[in-house]
């Protein structure tokens, strides 16, 4: 991707995660499952002894793998469980391409990898978090692209601000952008 394309776009790095929450393949599921209940998580990255990602393992791996199959879940070590490889992604890549890959390999989480190191997870959570806001903000864009949004005369226009990105009932066009009013005056 262009980097003019990734400047108008929302990156991975804005929406991850950080630091992950990770533990050693030895560990047994009843200690992942206790690290998820301690840090309110639904996932652990499950890493080597040299801290390198191998996999994942969530809620509902622990359900159907070692409690679905009647497994004791402390003789059960996290390798074995875990969902691997780990995908990753780039903390420069954007929030669409982390969706596309997401669906692509049928995973709900990613992990963010930037010069070898594990430095973020980014879910379908949180690119469903930012979606309503985008759906909104492309709409009026596109509006504007293409010469729709012609306001009556006494009739305001709503939507988010361009520069401070605030829901504004009544923007005003300067410059080619609108911008609430607290912005206009700035």
């Amino acid at each position: 991707m262009a980097v003019a394309e990734t400047e108008r776009e929302i990156l991975v790095k804005h929406v991850m995660t950080s630091p992950v929450v990770t533990a050693t393949g030895k560990k047994a599921i009843t200690r992942v499952a206790e690290i998820m209940e301690e840090h309110k998580i639904g996932s652990v990255v499950i890493t080597d002894e040299k801290e390198r990602p191998q996999g994942i393992i969530t809620e509902r791996d622990i359900v159907t793998r070692v409690i679905a199959k009647k497994l004791n879940p402390e003789a059960v070590k996290a390798e074995r469980v875990m969902s691997k490889p780990l995908v990753t992604i780039d903390p420069e890549a954007s929030v669409r391409e982390a969706a596309r890959l997401m669906n692509k390999r049928n995973v709900k989480r990613l992990g963010v990898m930037y010069k070898g190191r594990l430095v973020g997870l980014v879910s379908s959570k949180d690119v469903l978090a930012i979606t309503p806001e985008l759906l909104e903000v492309l709409t009026e864009r596109a509006k504007v692209l293409a010469g729709a949004l012609v306001r009556p005369e006494g009739q305001a226009v709503v939507g988010y601000c361009e520069f401070c990105g605030q829901w504004s009932d009544s923007l005003e066009e300067l410059n080619g952008k609108f911008l609430c009013e607290d912005c206009v005056q700035s």
